[in-house]
């Protein structure tokens, strides 16, 4: 009975793990190929492993149990599911710091972010070597041990990862507005802490208090159901980050669009001043290319000459009398000559007299000036 239950629960777990491993071996290498970093799939590639561990390990079981005839208690396939344990664990705490939420991060969590991934393995490793070692000599000689000893490695490390598995799904659920989680996470917990249970009490020590057949059957259910929930959970985190991320990146681009829109906007309001202030130059210039071709039309008497002359020559400053008496002529007479020179000029309002001057400047009248400037 013992081995036929443990046959087919490493079986459903070795094809149900491995299917599994590689469908997220395929979306981490699809989120690769998209561009993702290899910080932001970290999770994905250590959860993939720790589904390969238990895959690969329960497809040895069943090699060693139906083809190789070993006896589940056997101290080989104990040994060997104990190192598939504590890479299961391994893998499963690499995974734990890729779980996002906001907030602190738990203790564990942050005892794995302070080593590289390899650092964190060999550390790892060493210590379990050696803790390992001890219990292995001191069990696989001794027929007075019990086979469930050499688990007593794997407890305390699966417990912490149970509870940090725990606290970090948690987390994760209730920060993505999915407390309805909370439920499944909880179970997962309790799950492992059955199957942990079931692994370091020896069958005839609870035989007094529980059926026999019922405890086997009790250990070979927790066995895959912990381990259909841990993926479905994981499935579940993982679909949920890749629908975040898909809907932050959106987010960005759609935030980006904006603001190269706005960009976009101030550029063409910039344009369409400068082609405004362009157009006022532009007509500006043709206004006076037009004044300077009328001008080259305007016909003025010698006297007009003269008179427009000697204004330039006294300047802005002078007044129209001053001007008149340098030049010994009325002022009535000279402020008649400046009414029919502006009237040829086409000069009206404020600022006559400057453009008066200024036209005589540019005409070259100076030569045309019969009086001194005044000192």
């Amino acid at each position: 009975m013992e081995s036929v239950l443990t046959t087919i629960e490493y079986s459903v777990t070795a094809i149900v793990c491995i299917l599994s491993a590689v469908v997220i071996q395929r979306i981490y290498f699809k989120e690769r190929k998209r561009g993702s970093s290899l910080a932001a799939t970290a999770g994905i590639k250590w959860f993939g492993w720790a589904i390969w561990a238990w895959g690969i390990g329960a497809l040895i079981n069943v090699i060693l149990l139906a083809l190789l005839s070993f006896d589940p208690s056997d101290k080989t396939v104990i040994f060997w599911g104990l190192a598939v344990s504590l890479a299961n664990s391994l893998f499963i705490l690499l995974s734990l710091p890729s779980i996002e939420y906001e907030g602190k991060k738990g203790w564990v969590v942050g005892m794995v972010t302070r080593f590289q991934p390899r650092e964190f393995i060999g550390l790892y490793a060493v210590i379990l070597a050696m803790i390992a070692f001890v219990f292995v000599v001191s069990s696989y000689s001794n027929t007075n041990i019990s086979n469930h000893f050499i688990w007593l490695i794997d407890i305390p490390i699966s417990i912490i990862v149970a509870i940090s598995l725990f606290i970090e799904l948690n987390k994760a659920f209730i920060a993505r507005q999915m407390k309805f989680m909370l439920l499944p996470t909880g179970t997962l917990f309790f799950l492992i802490l059955v199957a942990v249970s079931h692994r370091i009490i020896p069958q005839d020590q609870v035989i007094a208090y529980v059926d026999q057949d019922f405890w086997r059957l009790l250990g070979s259910i927790t066995a895959i159901s912990f381990k259909f929930l841990f993926i479905l959970l994981f499935s579940i985190l993982l679909y949920s980050w890749k629908f975040l991320s898909e809907n932050e990146m959106h987010q960005s681009r759609t935030q980006s669009l904006l603001d190269a829109t706005e960009a976009m906007k101030l550029r063409l309001e910039a344009t369409s001043k400068a082609e405004k202030q362009y157009l006022t130059t532009i007509q500006d210039l043709e206004d006076r290319l037009e004044q300077l071709r009328q001008a080259r039309n305007i016909t003025l008497s010698d006297r007009q000459k003269e008179v427009l002359a000697n204004l330039a020559v006294f300047g802005t400053n002078a007044s129209y009398t001053e001007v008149a008496q340098a030049m010994h002529i009325s002022v009535d007479g000279f402020q008649t000559h400046i009414h029919q020179i502006k009237k040829q000029l086409q000069i009206s309002g404020a600022g006559g007299k400057e453009q008066l001057i200024e036209f005589a400047i540019a005409h070259d009248y100076l030569r045309f000036a019969t009086v001194a400037a005044p000192k």
